[in-house]
């Protein structure tokens, strides 16, 4: 399935492309450039968490992972995608959310993920309520270059899964910490 917008100056720009990466999983990309488009990724994210079977508590928290994450890439890069995709480690499935963006990138990480901390005066989840309701959770940051933070929620919470990939990146991709959860 492929849906195309109309730009501003009349190109045509794909809005939802549904695929099939090289790993045989489907996925869907929804390209983030207004408020509309947030709205396709929640719908986009609800259908697919309730396909792969998670009950109706995660497919809320994953629809507010994925509308945090959207609504990031409008307020802070005006323009980027949501990917969202099947995944399954060691006999458990799950949902992987990406957030890209060419954006200004985020300067201080650790900062921005820190509970308490907000760019804006918002009451939204920010990055530390997206980590804290998913998984795993993963941010690439490149000053000028763009971020890119990539989120999954497991069907089960298997102590070996949790944590899975909770790293943080600078620029240059040096990871910050490693931190896992116990559950």
């Amino acid at each position: 399935m492929n849906e195309v917008l109309m730009t501003e100056n009349g190109a045509a720009a794909p809005a939802r492309t549904i695929s099939a990466p090289s790993d045989g999983g489907g996925g869907i990309r929804i390209v983030i450039r207004s408020h509309a488009d947030i709205l396709e990724a929640r719908k986009s994210g609800r259908e697919l968490a309730r396909a792969l079977g998670f009950p109706a508590l995660d497919c809320i928290l994953i629809v507010a992972a994925i509308s945090e994450l959207a609504r990031n890439i409008l307020l802070y890069a005006q323009y980027g995608e949501i990917r969202l995709r099947p995944e399954a480690i060691s006999g458990n499935s799950g949902i992987e959310i990406m957030a890209a963006d060419c954006g200004p990138g985020i300067r201080d990480v650790r900062s921005t993920i820190e509970e308490g901390t907000s760019m804006t005066d918002s009451l939204g989840l920010g990055l530390p309520g997206v980590k804290r309701i998913m998984d795993d959770f993963e941010i690439v940051s490149k000053p000028g270059r763009g971020a890119t933070v990539t989120v999954r929620k497991w069907k089960s919470k298997r102590k070996q899964l949790r944590g899975h990939t909770r790293n943080l990146r600078a620029a240059g991709g040096e990871a910050l910490s490693g931190e896992t959860l116990d559950v």
